[in-house]
């Protein structure tokens, strides 16, 4: 039996129930039942019953089952990010093995930045905890498909930076640079070696990575040093990328006090055409200024910015900026560095004087006053007398004093003309090394977790460092798109207005004090950290469903977004 409809002209058509029957060699037809009139959704049942259903009591047993479910939002959000800045062509115009594993690590990176190992299991058709494996067609990937993808994207590092640059930097623009550190485990690595720990390793081996970042701090380029090397001697290198490879005839340079020093400056920038910086001077440098008559403090009695010059720097302009907020807190800073001090060498006091063993001997007390003495860099402040059965020390109260007359001051100095930039606006400028250093914070602890390194060849450590970089680009965009569902100030200029100048702190802005306050944006919806809102949008998941009906193919189901789902995807430009 079967059921047809009949065509019926201008009406409905008609339902008929018919079986089939054979006379000899012909087969012939005969209408059972009439069943125009019947529910559809019988009709639908009873035909569904003929071809081989069965009948199921109502309540009995469910229509279908939910055999496997995959969180796919975040998954689609990144890799619709990366797709909308057009970074997969940035890889390589044309779509490929390698090509596809390295935006799955970036995309991995962002959302849950685990191992090489950790993350083929995630793309792997039988362990796979999201969609990225499904998504990008790698769910066969293995760890060493993963490695070889690194190789093929460090190969390629030159000429992706070289388009980054392109798309966010242009003549005359600002280019922020600073550099850090990240430990290693292991010791078979040619870049790791001891130096100067910025991760509190000591006895880490260590890397040296330098960040250049367009003047929003938005990530352009990356490079890799051996972790021994001192931060000014990065700077030549970057200096050859920016007008080398990059191709800028005019640019300025923005680097911090430990960056551009005396020596880089003299020695490869200053009278480099088109080449300018920014840069401020160290404390003894200031201290130089005052002695010599060139920054009268009392200037600034009554105004925290002033510009001034000095036979000790032709040609260059110091811009003196005083903030008091900053003079509070390094004076309340500087009596908790000695008062800790103090502490560790009253320790040593009381073991020279106590009746019983008493610590003697100059060399025996001089080597326990040498381990703490500078231990919180407030050593040159202490008067010291070590005798073989004494020790004393007090605070030098006139150097204290002196120091604490600079609190609060730091100087800006620089080659770039006051046409291009005035006094303000260079300060400005100067600060925006925050940004660089904000993009630091997030590669190391917050999100992306460069660190710690366990490749042993040079490339792999360069490609890993580089895939981080792309991510942060990535996380960037992502995070410019979602500020008005975030914690972050979306309306910086609201801030700028209720500054009083630009020396002092930046403050946020109404809205953003408002969205703090509220924890609800001005449309009502929540307001998340980032990687809260992507364990949100993980919630949007694909199910494979399987109905109850034996011989049944299983279909994909993917979850409707909600109301702020749906927001979300909106702020970022994508969809699931």
């Amino acid at each position: 039996m079967y059921i047809t409809a009949i065509p019926n002209r201008g009406s409905p058509p008609c339902i008929l129930l018919r079986e089939s029957y054979r006379v000899g060699k012909k087969v012939h037809k005969r209408t059972v039942a009439n069943l125009s009139k019947w529910d559809g959704r019988i009709v639908a049942g009873l035909r569904a019953l003929l071809r081989g259903g069965e009948v199921i009591e109502k309540g009995s047993r469910k229509d279908f089952e939910v055999i496997r479910t995959i969180p796919h939002g975040h998954v689609a959000a990144v890799l619709g990010t990366i797709r909308k800045l057009e970074l997969d062509t940035m890889l390589s115009s044309a779509s490929g093995r390698e090509r596809d594993l390295v935006l799955s690590m970036i995309v991995a990176r962002i959302i849950d930045p685990r191992s090489k190992l950790a993350t083929a299991q995630g793309l792997n058709e039988e362990t796979r905890f999201n969609s990225l494996g499904e998504e990008l067609g790698v769910g066969d990937a293995d760890e060493e498909g993963l490695y070889g993808a690194l190789d093929w994207l460090v190969a390629r590092q030159a000429r992706v930076e070289k388009k980054l640059a392109q798309r966010h930097l242009a003549n005359g623009t600002l280019v922020l640079y600073d550099v850090s550190s990240t430990y290693f485990e292991g010791r078979a690595c040619p870049l790791a070696k001891m130096g100067e720990n910025r991760d509190g390793k000591e006895r880490k081996l260590q890397i040296i990575f330098g960040l250049l970042c367009d003047s929003e701090g938005r990530p352009i380029a990356t490079e890799v040093f051996e972790g021994n090397t001192g931060d000014p001697k990065t700077l030549g290198a970057q200096i050859g990328k920016i007008r080398g490879r990059f191709g800028l005839d005019r640019v300025v340079l923005v680097g911090d006090r430990g960056m551009l020093t005396e020596a880089r400056i003299d020695q490869e920038l200053r009278d480099v055409a088109g080449l300018d910086w920014i840069t401020a001077l160290r404390s003894p440098a200031i201290q130089q200024l005052v002695n010599e008559g060139s920054l009268p403090l009392s200037l600034f009695d009554e105004q925290d910015l002033a510009e001034i010059s000095s036979p000790q720097y032709p040609g260059e302009r110091l811009i003196v900026c005083r903030n008091p907020y900053l003079a509070e807190d390094r004076r309340r800073t500087r009596e908790e560095l000695l008062g800790a001090t103090e502490k560790e060498l009253g320790k040593i006091a009381a073991a020279v004087s106590r009746a019983r063993r008493p610590l003697r001997g100059k060399e025996h007390i001089g080597l326990r006053v040498g381990k703490v003495i500078n231990r919180y860099k407030v050593g040159k402040h202490f008067r010291l007398e070590i005798t073989d059965k004494g020790f004393q020390y007090q605070r030098e109260t006139e150097k204290i004093a002196e120091e604490g007359r600079l609190d609060g001051f730091y100087v800006i100095r620089t080659s770039v003309p006051k046409e291009m930039l005035d006094a303000s606006e260079t300060v400005a400028a100067y600060k925006g090394l925050s940004r660089a250093e904000r993009a630091f914070r997030s590669l190391k602890t917050v999100d992306l977790k460069v660190r710690p390194i366990y490749h042993h060849l040079a490339n792999r450590v360069r490609a890993h460092v580089f895939l981080c970089m792309l991510a942060y680009y990535v996380q960037w965009h992502m995070r410019k798109a979602l500020a008005p569902i975030l914690f972050d100030d979306d309306d910086p200029e609201g801030g700028q207005r209720l500054r009083e100048s630009v020396v002092t702190p930046a403050l946020r802005s109404p809205k953003a004090q408002r969205k703090a306050g509220t924890k609800r944006t001005e449309q009502g919806f929540p307001v998340m950290n980032f990687q809260g809102v992507l364990k949100h949008l993980a919630t949007i998941a694909k199910d494979t469903m399987q109905p109850c009906i034996p011989g049944a193919p299983t279909f994909r189901k993917t979850t409707i977004p909600s109301r702020y789902q749906q927001h979300i995807l909106d702020l970022l430009g994508v969809r699931v």
